[in-house]
This record gives structure tokens, C-alpha cells and sequence, in this order.
């Protein structure tokens, strides 16, 4: 068997060899070498005429990866040159990605995601859920969605089609919601750019912040609503039995850290904690005090701080061991620690097990837990904090404005509450492209349907939204709802540019390079160009040479939004009666000259958009970037997804059974334990 398997591999490795001599280098050298090698130019540093063979490609992943993207996107060669002939290109697309499997399997080594700790959002859940508190531990405005009511009960498969919601970040009065008084959290976690507040290089843990953990476990403890009333395992822990005994202390003490720890408690450290609080029973500290000492102990501890995959057997990868996957499913889905029946099966060292794995996908995607994904997730992955500094111009747009509030403060829970639809009810994914349904408040729909001539009541704290049937396509899906349409104009117009970099970072997962820093701005109100369209203006604009590869990619998809205006109204003339043109060609192979034909040239796409969704998804559930060596994962789940029909729950099952989320990479250097 070893003689067979070491003669495929050469058979393998030859005909990789045999396809770059004959196609790949040729290939690369008539149509890219121009740019990438000749005469010395190396443009964005990448020499192809140093790839001499296909065993310098192969160590390099990453650069695989990305001419497999520009080709397969039709962004090189650029549109000043002679395209890739079809055959051509579906053939050299189709060897580079042999290239990159066989470079990605030969590495066999994933990113690694470092030890880091729970963030803002992840803290509150977990100590919520290791003591069963009732109510908030401290407010979240980042939590853009404030639940009115329990509307959210995805057991029954289907969101109510009226619920009652209210927005944080934009409603004063949504800050004041129930939580534990005295309590004060950390500051707000910052995103990464591209990509989350979770992510493991950006959650460090300083001495100081460390002490400000102390200080807020401490508070916790002491807040006055920390009591019977609000703390669901209170009888069961903190209330002081009839003839306290140190075993009764061990006895309770056991599940808690093994729940807080996420993992079995080791005799050990559970003797050192019975110990002390036993010692302060005995000194006469109240028992009730006694145990909130311990408490407090264990959610400012490392082991309940820090979220980390255990040290290996050295460099390489391997599988996660139960523990650590209930711990990493449980955090992607849930943002919180694993329940008792996540670490029990972990505990069996069954949890592995692909028909046990689904099997908890499914019982946690029913579990109302499931609702801090969606308060976490869209929310990023749309960007929509950027609607809080959005202003319209209160001259132009006054309806716009209401009491001390924004209508914002609306738009933003559309998209929010279409993204639960779509998870509770297995919806396709595709529709977050174009969907015939959607939920609006009155003040909502009164926006869409007369640009806000109709007065309607409007609350600015508790809103109901109703589930609104669609028949215009213009309207449906994330990319032409309200919220994003005005969260990427100025306060005065529209910002092509913003909108199409928006749509390639968010819907494509393909964002562009940041412009040069000597670019000047669009000069506003110049009678010079009063009577040009803003594509015209930034026709002139961006005629610099460096900018023009990213101009070409993100114009269309920005262009392709202008019949919305800076605050989401359908126009179809400028202010200076010129023609809204919104003609394009996405990937220079779908022509389109209306948004309805863009969304069409987007699902003709679908399985493009699938990857770069699932690869949205996947980053947020491992906490880290992913690299060239994710791709085959990437590939992998996009077939399933597209066989079971783009559903979100068959995306969200291939992502907990992907290899990026089932191994671990030592990266080479074994982490110590705290």
C-alpha cells in the first residue's frame, strides 16, 4: 500500500509539473508578464518570471490563491489588455486550483488562531449563562437590536410576523434596560478591519485591563439586583444550607468551575478553591459571601478569561480535542461557553463524531442562545455601525428627523430582522441578494413607498415591525435596503465608491486596497462640473494610473446603486435633471442596466457570492483570518451548501464540519497553560 500511495503522489506531482510547463508558465508569461516581470516591473510586488517551475508555485500558497482570484474575478489581465481566451482561462483556473490543493496538503498547516480572551459581547454572555442571571450583566449599545418581548424562539421555526424591537446605539431610553446596577463593562472591543471584533490577534489581555477584570467581577458580586430574584442557580449555590460542610461547598463548587473553565475541573484546583472559601466560612464570613468570593474568583480567572486551543504534540496540525470543539461551536453559535449537555458529550469524546457534531448544530440552531449570533454576526458583517454617523442633510432631507431621533435609528433593524428570518426559517441564503419579503415599521414603510411625504406616529423607543410581502425587486435583500444605502452617501450625495467598496468587502469578500493618501477629494458645488452626473465628475477624478485597477473592480457595483439616493429614495434624474445612468458589467462578463438585472448578475454568480459568505462566517467562528490553506474548506463548503439547496443551516453544518473548524495548528510553538 505505501509503494502505491508514494507512486500516486509522484504520478500526481509529475502531472503538475507536466500542466505548468505546458499551460500555467505560458500562460502566465504571455498575458501577465507584461506587468509582473518584464523590464523589471513587479507590480504589487509579484514577479511571475521567477516562477520557473511548478515546485516554486507550489510554496506558495497565498500567491496561488490570489491569481486563481483575479483570474477567476476577470481582473487580470487588466482592460487595457488582450483578454484570456475562454478555454484558456477555464483551464489555467482549473490547474491553479490543482496547485493550490496539492500546495495546501503538502503545507498541511492552517492559521493559527492565538490564545486571546472573550471579548465585550462574549463576557456578558458567559457570566449570564454560569449563573442563570435573568437579566443583562451590563449594557451593550454594540448589541444594535434590543429585543422587546421574546419574539425570538427559533424551536418553532419561523419569526412572528409582528415584533417588537428597538435600536441601542440610536434610542437613549434603549440603554436603559434591565441589567445589574453598579456594573460597568470594559471599553467596547474594536473591529478588525475586514472583519470582527472576535478576532484572536486583537483581544489581548494587559495587566491593567486584567485588573479592570478584577474590579468588574467584584462589582458584580456586590450589585444589590444580584440576588434571588434574578440569579437562577441562587437556592442551589449561594443560599447557605441548614449544617454547612466543607463538602457541601466542594459539591457545589464542582459543576460551576467545570461549567466556568469549560472544561472538567481538576481535583486539584477544585480543592484550593473548597479550601479558601471553607477557611472564610470558618472565620466567619457569611456563607452566601463566602461563595461570591469563589464566584467572582472564577470569572476574573485566566481559565475563564482566555479562550485557547490546548498545546499539542508538536508542529502541524491535528484534530481539536472534544473540549476544545464544544468550546469553539459553542462560542461561534452562542457566544457564550458550552451547557452541561455540549461538555458531556465532549466528557464522552463523542462530540467529534460527525452525526453527534450535526446533531448539536441542529439542537443549538433551536435553542434561543442562538439569538446572540444574530445580535452579533449581521450586524459586523454589514458594517452597519457606520449608519450612527450618518446625517443626512436636515435642509434637504428634514422628514428624515423626528423629535431627537433619527429614522435611522429604523433602517438599521430592516436588514437585522431579514437576517433572522433567513436563519430561523432555513431560508436560502440568496436571499440576503434578493428576497420577497422583509420587516418595516410604519414610519418604514411610509419611506419606501412616498419618500416620507406621509406622517406616520412614530415611537422612539419600542418599534413594531410587521413582515412586509414584496413584489418591486428594487426593493428586498440587504444590498439596496435603506440602512446601507444611507450609511454609504455624504450628507448631501451619493458616494459610488463608498457603495461599491461596501459591496466588494461585504458581498464579495474581496475588498480593495486603500487609495493612495495624495488622492484629492471630489470638489463639491463647483459650477464647473454642476451640470456633469457623478460618474462623470469621477470619470476625471480617477484618471491617475495607480488608481485605476481598483476603480475598475468597485465603479460597477457602486454605479449599479445610484437610482437610491443618500437616504435610500428611488430617483431616476440627478438634482440637475441629467439621467441616473446605472449601466455596468459585473465581473467583465454580466452586462446590466438596471438594479433588478445587477441582483440577477449577482444569483448568476451565487455560488461566488456562497463562498465569499461562508468565508464571512467562517473567519467570524474561528476568530481569525483565512488564508490560502482555508480554500479547499471554502470549496468544500460551497458544493454542500449549493446541494442542499443554499440553505443557511446546511452553510452553517459544513462550516462546523470543515477542517478549519475541526483542527488546530501548533503553529510550532505549544501554548502554556494558565
Amino acid at each position: 500500500m505505501w509503494i502505491v500511495v508514494v507512486a500516486l503522489a509522484t504520478t500526481c506531482v509529475t502531472a503538475l509539473a507536466d500542466a505548468f510547463d505546458e499551460l500555467v508558465r505560458p500562460a502566465l508569461q504571455k498575458h501577465c508578464t507584461k506587468c509582473h516581470g518584464k523590464n523589471g516591473k513587479a507590480k504589487g510586488g509579484v514577479n511571475l518570471l521567477e516562477l520557473g517551475s511548478s515546485e516554486l508555485l507550489r510554496r506558495k500558497p497565498e500567491l496561488i490563491q490570489d491569481l486563481a482570484d483575479v483570474i477567476d474575478a476577470r481582473e487580470m489581465p487588466p482592460e487595457t489588455e488582450p483578454p484570456l481566451p475562454g478555454a484558456t482561462r477555464e483551464h489555467l483556473l482549473a490547474e491553479l486550483k490543482k496547485l493550490l490543493h496539492s500546495s495546501v496538503s503538502e503545507s498541511a498547516i492552517l492559521a493559527h488562531t492565538p490564545i486571546r480572551r472573550m471579548n465585550r459581547f462574549q463576557y456578558n454572555n458567559a457570566v449570564q449563562d454560569l449563573f442563570d442571571i435573568q437579566i443583562d450583566v451590563f449594557a451593550l449599545p454594540e448589541r444594535m437590536m434590543r429585543e422587546h418581548g421574546r419574539y425570538f424562539d427559533p424551536v418553532t421555526g419561523k419569526l412572528p410576523d409582528k415584533v417588537k424591537v428597538g435600536s441601542r446605539p440610536l434610542g437613549k431610553s434603549q440603554l436603559i434596560g434591565k441589567r445589574l446596577a453598579g456594573v460597568n463593562p470594559f471599553p467596547q472591543d474594536l473591529r478588525a478591519e475586514h472583519g470582527f471584533d472576535n478576532r484572536g490577534d486583537h483581544l489581548s489581555l494587559s495587566p491593567l485591563l486584567l485588573e479592570s477584570f478584577f474590579r468588574l467581577s467584584q462589582s458584580i458580586m456586590s450589585s444589590h439586583d444580584f440576588n434571588s430574584r434574578t440569579v437562577g442557580i441562587w437556592k442551589e449555590f449561594f443560599e447557605a444550607p441548614e449544617y454547612p460542610m466543607k463538602e457541601h461547598v466542594q459539591e457545589r463548587l464542582r459543576p460551576l468551575l467545570t461549567r466556568a473553565f469549560r472544561r472538567p475541573v481538576e481535583e486539584k484546583m477544585l480543592s484550593r478553591y473548597a479550601t479558601q472559601v471553607w477557611s472564610q466560612i470558618q472565620d466567619g464570613t457569611d456563607f452566601t459571601d463566602a461563595m461570591k468570593g469563589a464566584a467572582a474568583a472564577a470569572i476574573c480567572s485566566p481559565r475563564f478569561l482566555y479562550l485557547r486551543d490546548g498545546a499539542g504534540n508538536g508542529d502541524g496540525v491535528e484534530a481539536l480535542t472534544d473540549i476544545e470543539l464544544a468550546s469553539r461551536l459553542s462560542f461561534f453559535l452562542w457566544g457564550s461557553g458550552p451547557d452541561d449537555d455540549l461538555i458531556e458529550m465532549a466528557r464522552q469524546k463523542r462530540l467529534h463524531e460527525p452525526a453527534m457534531l450535526e446533531e448539536q448544530v441542529d439542537r443549538m440552531l433551536r435553542d434561543r442562545k442562538l439569538k446572540r449570533f444574530c445580535d452579533s454576526f449581521p450586524s459586523q458583517w454589514l458594517q452597519l455601525e457606520r449608519i450612527i454617523a450618518s446625517v443626512p442633510d436636515p435642509k434637504r432631507y428634514p422628514q428624515f428627523y423626528f423629535a431627537k431621533y433619527r429614522l435611522s435609528m429604523h433602517m438599521m433593524l430592516e436588514p437585522l430582522l431579514l437576517f433572522e428570518a433567513i436563519l430561523v426559517e432555513n431560508r436560502s441564503i440568496l436571499e440576503l441578494i434578493d428576497s420577497d419579503i422583509t420587516y418595516r415599521s410604519e414610519a418604514l414603510d411610509a419611506w419606501y413607498k412616498d419618500q416620507g411625504k406621509t406622517k406616520s406616529r412614530v415611537r422612539p423607543t419600542v418599534v413594531d415591525f410587521a413582515r412586509t410581502q414584496l413584489t418591486d425587486r428594487r426593493q428586498g435583500g440587504v444590498i439596496t435596503s435603506a440602512a446601507v444605502m444611507t450609511m454609504t452617501s455624504s450628507s448631501v450625495r451619493t458616494q459610488p465608491i463608498t457603495r461599491g467598496a461596501w459591496m466588494a468587502s461585504v458581498i464579495f469578500n474581496n475588498p480593495p486596497e486603500p487609495p493612495p493618501a495624495d488622492v484629492p477629494p471630489l470638489v463639491e458645488n463647483d459650477k464647473d462640473t454642476a451640470h456633469l452626473t457623478i460618474r462623470e465628475k469621477l470619470a476625471i477624478h480617477r484618471k491617475r494610473a495607480d488608481c485605476a485597477g481598483c476603480h475598475v473592480k468597485i465603479d460597477p457595483l457602486g454605479f449599479a446603486l445610484e437610482n437610491y439616493d443618500p437616504t435610500g429614495f428611488w430617483r431616476e434624474k440627478y438634482d440637475n435633471d441629467r439621467p441616473v445612468d446605472v449601466s455596468g458589467e459585473l465581473f467583465r462578463k454580466h452586462k446590466f442596466t438596471s438594479i433588478v438585472e445587477f441582483k440577477d448578475a449577482i444569483l448568476a454568480e451565487k455560488d461566488r457570492f456562497t463562498r465569499a459568505f461562508a468565508k464571512h462566517v467562517l473567519a467570524f467562528a474561528l476568530g481569525r483570518e483565512i488564508t490560502a490553506a482555508d480554500s479547499p474548506a471554502l470549496q468544500k463548503i460551497t458544493e454542500e451548501t449549493r446541494k442542499a439547496g443554499y440553505k443557511m443551516h446546511a452553510l452553517i453544518k459544513q462550516i462546523v464540519l470543515s477542517k478549519p473548524f475541526r483542527l488546530k495548528s501548533n503553529a510550532g510553538k505549544p501554548e502554556s497553560s494558565h
